[in-house]
């Protein structure tokens, strides 16, 4: 244990420029929030689920980073800023991994069994995406700010979008323009603009019938005796 918190004091050095001195390091959320989750882990591990999860519900409230102490988290790990950060209890992290503040490791199941995603080593997930589901990111994978990521991603892949979706592999593009699938999406005007078609038809009958002028008003009382002697 004390070879895997030694890793993620080194991390920190590695991950984050501004980290200058290990008087600075002690103050961060992010090596708080793993130090005390690799105690909470141990305790759970041991059938200890009470004070596992008391250790787990202060370390949230101290650091802003709520992981579940039965989150299985590799070496090297580092959560910068960190605000935000919730990891749930089937997750699984390799080693060498970065999250940023906001991200959300997720179930989408209620079922007591494997829910939460599995990270694979080096893997860096951005500020504020979700990954979501029982589902796989490989080693080397990146995961864009603000992606929701369903689905299984491949090694060396780069996700991005909502939903997410691999805009890169092994540093090359996928797509010719991988940020085209979110451009045009506005579902508010393309209701404006259905209702507005369904008027203008509307409209187009009762003037064929007689029932308004060509300027869209609605007759007079002498207009329709008019229209209705036509009729």
């Amino acid at each position: 244990m004390f070879e895997t918190l030694k890793s993620d004091w080194r991390a920190v050095f590695e991950r984050d420029p501004a980290a200058r001195n290990w008087l600075e390091v002690l103050t961060y959320p992010g090596l708080h929030a793993i130090t005390w989750h690799r105690i909470a882990h141990l305790l759970w591990r041991r059938n200890l689920k009470f004070p596992a999860r008391l250790i787990s519900q202060v370390n949230r409230f101290l650091t802003g980073i709520e992981i579940h102490p039965g989150a299985r988290i590799g070496k090297g790990f580092f959560i910068d800023h960190g605000m935000g950060v919730v990891i749930g209890e089937t997750a699984e992290i390799g080693e060498n991994v970065l999250l940023y503040h906001g991200v959300t490791l997720g179930g989408v199941s209620l079922e007591k069994k494997k829910r939460h995603p599995t990270l694979g080593n080096n893997v860096v997930v951005a500020t504020g995406a979700k990954v979501l589901g029982a589902i796989t990111i490989g080693d080397n994978a990146k995961i864009g700010a603000n992606a929701v990521v369903l689905k299984d991603v491949p090694p060396d892949s780069t996700v991005v979008g909502v939903p997410g979706r691999v805009a890169m592999q092994n540093g090359k593009r996928v797509e010719p323009d991988p940020l085209t699938h979110g451009r045009g999406l506005d579902p508010e005007g393309e209701m404006i603009q259905s209702l507005q078609r369904r008027l203008d038809a509307l409209e187009s009958r009762l003037k064929a019938l007689g029932l308004t002028n060509t300027d869209g008003r609605e007759p007079s009382p002498q207009e329709s005796e008019g229209t209705d002697a036509a009729l």
